[in-house]
C-alpha cells in the first residue's frame, strides 16, 4: 500500500474546510505510486484527490504549484492544485507538505491505440509551446549534466560489456551536445509514460505527476514520451505509433532543423537516463519504502535497440 502517511477523516475533514470543495463523504488511500501518500476524496460536491509529499525537495513544491497553475490557465488537460479561500494551493497536513488536486476521468492505457497516440501527440505539443513562455526555472534534474558524474556510480554492478556500453554513451553524447546548436527550451513534464495519463476512452483526460517537471531541453521531453509509447517488448519502435504521436506534436509545434538533427541521439541519452536511474534505485539508493524497483534491463534493452536501427524517419511537416 502507497500510503505511507494514514490520515484520519476528522484530518481530512479540517484540511477540507480551508478549501471552497465541499464536506467530506469518504476517503481512500491509493494503493499505487512510489513516493507519495495519495487519498481519493469525495465530497459533497465533487472527487478530489490529496497527495502528501513524502521525499524529495520539498522547497521545490511551489514550482510545480506555478507550472500546473500555468498549463490549467492555458487549458491542458492537468490537475490545476486547488487554491484555498485565501489563494494558497500548497499547506501542510499529518507534518508534510500537502496539495489537493480534482480527479481527472479515465485510466492508464497499458496498450495506447492510435486515437490515444494522437491525443497524447497533440497535448504535448500543445503544452510545449505555451510551456516556452512560462516564467518559473528548474534545472532538469537528470539531464547530461546528472548523467556525467552519476554512471560511476553504477559500473561496478554491471558487466565488462555493459560497462563499456554506458561510458562510451555518456562520452559520446558529451562531444555531441557540447559541439551543438542549443536546443528550444521550456517547461517539461520529465516523465511522461503512459502510467502518468489518464484516458477516458480514446480521450486525453489527464496528464498527472508533474514531479519531475523542470525546465530544459523539450526534445528531452518527447524522447521520453517515444521511447516508452512506441517502443515494443523488444525495444523496437512501432512504427504507427511513432508517426502518429510525432505528427500529432508537430500539428502544434514543428520540430527545428537542431532538434530534427539531434533527435536520434536523444532517443539514445534518454534511453540511458532510465537504464541508469533505475539501476541506482536497484543497488545505490532503494526508495525509503518497500516497493519493488522497475526493471533496469527494460531501457538497457531500448538503447541497444537505438543503437542498432537508429530512429525511424521523422514526419515532415504539412503546412
Amino acid at each position: 500500500m502507497a500510503v505511507f502517511t494514514p490520515l484520519t477523516d476528522a484530518q481530512v475533514a479540517a484540511f477540507l474546510s480551508r478549501f471552497d470543495a465541499g464536506s467530506l463523504v469518504a476517503v481512500e488511500g491509493v494503493p499505487a505510486g512510489t513516493e507519495n501518500s495519495t487519498f481519493f476524496v469525495t465530497t459533497d460536491r465533487q472527487e478530489l484527490v490529496l497527495t502528501l509529499f513524502e521525499q524529495g525537495e520539498h522547497e521545490e513544491l511551489p514550482f510545480f504549484v506555478e507550472l500546473l497553475d500555468y498549463l490549467d490557465e492555458h487549458r491542458l488537460p492537468v490537475p490545476g492544485p486547488l487554491h484555498d479561500h485565501d489563494g494558497i494551493a500548497l499547506h501542510s497536513l499529518a507534518d508534510k507538505p500537502a496539495l489537493l488536486f480534482p480527479r481527472l476521468p479515465g485510466q492508464h492505457p497499458h496498450h495506447p491505440n492510435l486515437a490515444q497516440c494522437r491525443a497524447l501527440g497533440d497535448a504535448l505539443g500543445h503544452m510545449h509551446k505555451v510551456s516556452q513562455r512560462f516564467p518559473g526555472h528548474r534545472p532538469n534534474p537528470r539531464d547530461l549534466h546528472w548523467l556525467l558524474p552519476m554512471h560511476h556510480k553504477v559500473l561496478a554492478y554491471l558487466s565488462p560489456e555493459d560497462q563499456a556500453l554506458m561510458m562510451d554513451e555518456v562520452e559520446i553524447y558529451q562531444g555531441f551536445f557540447d559541439g551543438h546548436p542549443e536546443l528550444p527550451q521550456g517547461a517539461l513534464h520529465g516523465d511522461l509514460f503512459r502510467d502518468n495519463t489518464l484516458f477516458d476512452g480514446d480521450r486525453l483526460g489527464g496528464m498527472i505527476d508533474f514531479y519531475n517537471g523542470c525546465t530544459g531541453d523539450l526534445l528531452f521531453d518527447l524522447a521520453i514520451v517515444i521511447n516508452d509509447w512506441a517502443s515494443q517488448a523488444d525495444g523496437r519502435l512501432d512504427a504507427e505509433r511513432y508517426a502518429t504521436i510525432l505528427a500529432a506534436y508537430q500539428a502544434q509545434r514543428p520540430l527545428e532543423a537542431a532538434e530534427r538533427d539531434a533527435w536520434p541521439m536523444m532517443l539514445r541519452m534518454t534511453a540511458l537516463r532510465y537504464w541508469l536511474s533505475r539501476l541506482l534505485v536497484v543497488y545505490v539508493d532503494p526508495p525509503a519504502h518497500d516497493l519493488t524497483p522497475h526493471d533496469p534491463d527494460q531501457f538497457r534493452t531500448i538503447l541497444k535497440r537505438r543503437l542498432e536501427e537508429g530512429a525511424l524517419p521523422l514526419p515532415e511537416v504539412t503546412s
